[in-house]
């Protein structure tokens, strides 16, 4: 009896070393994951154009001075850079760490920036605005812009947080993104681009015909089961429906991040972190 009892403990003990490492590894393992858009409504001039897709740093480190993140979206070559919220962390807030990253990130491609709910919590929120605008950064506080190549155009929105105050808009966060984005976009015919930190607001983007969103907050659902997907997002509950990865509706597609870095859970769980890369491709007409 001893024997097997020793014999189990130690299977038990090898299993939890395991369990340990593996967990260690998942949450430094910085992944990119490369996904194609397809679109008759791109611009010729944009065709083969490229989209780093950063999301919810919370002030991580990906190696000293983020130079494991950086090598990596140096290596993908984007055209852009989309950050979609929560560069900083509020419970351990160091802009200096978020403003490190985008000065480098800036000598990659042009930035392009929309808070996240961890913004709309802390005191240094403007001054990190105001920074990231001296280094270049485009911060989109629910404003859009043109984007021009060879004669031709497409838009990108961004729109705050919904944890930021409004003055002007009332009611619950889907329908008050649907008044934004009816604000943003209802007269623009070109393909348009919406960054969006909140992912579980997917049908106010489909119904305004955004062509490209995208998001984060899900980290991924934190914890990830296999055969089952993410096990609780804030805002979406146990098993969400947006966790990560591709959804579409419509002429909408929209990924959802799982992010960098951690925040009330110090880790994650079988959910690796990531960098999403889009390149964009012009579907002829038939």
């Amino acid at each position: 009896m001893k024997k097997k009892r020793r014999i189990l403990l130690g299977v038990l003990a090898a299993f939890l070393s395991a369990l340990i490492m593996w967990t260690v590894w998942g949450n430094t393992a910085l992944e990119l994951n490369r996904y194609t858009v397809t679109s008759n409504r791109l611009p010729e001039g944009f065709d083969g154009y490229r989209i780093a897709h950063v999301s919810d740093l919370h002030n991580t480190e990906m190696g000293k001075e983020n130079e494991k993140l950086l090598t990596m979206l140096r290596e993908a070559a984007p055209d852009m850079i989309a950050i979609t919220g929560d560069l900083v962390d509020c419970r351990r807030t160091d802009i200096e760490v978020a403003l490190q990253f985008t000065t480098a990130a800036m000598e990659i491609a042009p930035c392009y920036y929309v808070t996240g709910n961890h913004e709309a919590r802390i005191s240094e929120y403007d001054e990190l605005k105001e920074r990231l605008t001296k280094q270049g950064v485009i911060v989109l506080e629910d404003a859009s812009v043109e984007l021009e190549l060879s004669g031709e155009k497409m838009v990108v929105i961004g729109v705050n947080d919904p944890a930021f105050p409004t003055d002007d808009l009332y009611g619950d966060s889907e329908s008050v993104m649907k008044k934004k984005l009816q604000a943003l976009s209802g007269n623009i015919e070109e393909f348009t681009i919406l960054l969006s930190h909140r992912p579980e607001l997917f049908e106010s983007y489909a119904d305004s015909n955004i062509d490209l969103v995208l998001s984060g907050h899900a980290h991924g659902g934190q914890f990830r089961l296999p055969f089952v997907g993410g096990l609780m997002v804030p805002n979406q509950g146990f098993f969400p429906e947006y966790d990560a990865g591709l959804f579409t509706e419509g002429m909408t597609t929209m990924f959802v991040s799982r992010g960098i870095g951690n925040s009330a859970f110090p880790f994650r769980f079988n959910n690796r972190p990531e960098v999403i890369l889009v390149e964009l491709e012009r579907e002829e007409s038939k």
